[in-house]
């Protein structure tokens, strides 16, 4: 397995690391771009996998990025590998301005605002998190059901999200393709013709003896 370790990490340096890597972000940005480049595929398919997982970071379906940029790569015929080491693209570092563009762009194309009793957006995942926790815990207490904060969420922050995250997404990952491509052309090329040169050099030396 690619992202399997052989050592487990205890609970509170894996949440450490998942905000601030061992080495910096600098140094998994690093391992990340030397892992696209390795990659044995057709360069297409591997920009292709680059868009989808950059893409999927402008979605609001956080926890299941994996799952859907292996989906979009699927559809789009890209390098699924790639489309996961891409999902990197958002990190602690790039979340915040990648939510606030994302929301700002979906509450201006519905028409919409963000606003609702002086509400806050941690209150508003707050307030999802604890209608799922309480409306769960009516099966045993018999409280009566309520959604409202879901709906709240659902309205202002997911809905928007959703729709707002495809436009800047799509731009995001164009330009990662983009760039990425030649990059790509370029390192196989390269590596092809040294290993062209390994093996001519091989077959000189048996001739040789």
């Amino acid at each position: 397995m690619v992202f399997k370790r052989r050592n487990k990490r205890p609970l509170g340096r894996a949440i450490l690391e998942s905000l601030w890597p061992k080495g910096g972000w600098g140094r998994a940005f690093s391992y990340v771009r030397h892992r696209l480049h390795r990659l044995n595929d057709n360069p297409h398919r591997i920009a292709r996998g680059i868009w989808a997982g950059v893409f999927t970071t402008f979605t609001p379906f956080y926890g299941l990025h994996f799952l859907t940029a292996a989906a979009i790569s699927l559809v789009f015929r890209g390098n699924i590998l790639a489309a996961l080491l891409a999902t990197f693209f958002g990190n602690p570092l790039t979340y915040v301005p990648i939510g606030v563009v994302s929301l700002k762009t979906g509450h201006f194309l519905l028409g919409t605002e963000f606003a609702h009793e002086g509400t806050s957006l941690a209150h508003k995942f707050a307030a999802a998190g604890w209608d799922l926790w309480h409306n769960l815990m009516t099966w045993i207490t018999g409280d009566p059901v309520d959604w409202s904060g879901l709906h709240l969420f659902a309205d202002e922050v997911f809905f928007p999200y959703l729709i707002g995250g495809i436009i800047p997404g799509i731009i995001a990952g164009g330009i990662c393709y983009w760039l990425s491509l030649p990059v790509i052309k370029a390192y196989q090329k390269r590596r092809k013709g040294a290993i062209k040169a390994k093996l001519a050099a091989i077959k000189a030396k048996a001739q040789r003896h």
